[in-house]
């Protein structure tokens, strides 16, 4: 087992893909010029309150997991005093041609994000930019950004990674060979009596004619009860 680099610092590295999925090579990387000393992470739950006929309490439901969000200070210096002599100004114009909107795909690229442990699929949802020293001709010295990811994870792709098999979260499940719709209800709900309800909201004309490989949405238990 190979050891650890131990003489050279490991520094934040950006890798931008024009895929959604992440396949290929990256079409750009961004290596920051110094670490930041701290970021901070940002796990948020949504709820839904609901008030029944006749109740006093608001009961909270639970909905589903936010996106994670990632947020990092990052330095630009062109002092030198602190390493190579850049110019701050191009660093920063990198950085969002790295990290920022794409004209072939018509969106900001799809980013991960890697230092030590940390390993995120992400996209770039703000950059916040104040520039501190300046030469006489007006050029930035100096800058430091606080820049925010968020997750690129879907609801359903986040949920099967935390094998979460509530009821009470939109699921979508693949039709396998010997498959009935019946039998997905139960391995979605535990009851094989909501299986009319699903597929009216898949638009099936006949519940027993399944194509495997075929997605199936699966709504939450509540809103399968109403319809």
């Amino acid at each position: 087992m190979a050891e650890p680099n131990k003489g050279e610092l490991e520094k934040l590295l950006i890798k931008a893909y024009s895929e959604a999925d992440y396949s290929g090579e990256p079409v750009a990387e961004f290596k920051v010029d110094f670490n930041p000393q701290e970021y901070g992470q940002v796990y948020d739950v949504e709820y839904e309150r609901q008030q029944g006929e006749g109740t006093t309490g608001s009961p909270v439901v639970f909905r589903k997991v936010k996106p994670q969000e990632y947020k990092f200070k990052l330095m630009f210096d062109g002092t030198g005093t602190c390493g190579d002599k850049v110019e701050v100004f191009d660093r920063i114009q990198e950085f969002f041609r790295v990290t920022g909107y794409d004209g072939e795909i018509h969106r900001p690229r799809y980013l991960k994000l890697l230092w030590g442990k940390l390993e995120s699929k992400c996209v770039l949802l703000k950059a916040d930019i104040t520039y501190k020293l300046f030469y006489s001709d007006g050029r930035p010295l100096r800058a430091v950004m606080d820049a925010t990811f968020s997750e690129n994870v879907d609801d359903s792709t986040r949920a099967a990674e935390a094998n979460d098999q509530s009821p009470d979260l939109m699921r979508r499940l693949t039709v396998k060979e010997g498959d009935t719709l019946p039998l997905l209800s139960y391995r979605a709900y535990g009851d094989i009596s909501y299986y009319l309800k699903v597929a009216q909201v898949n638009g099936l004309d006949d519940f027993r004619q399944l194509q495997v490989g075929q997605q199936l949405v699966f709504p939450p238990l509540e809103k399968a009860s109403d319809g």
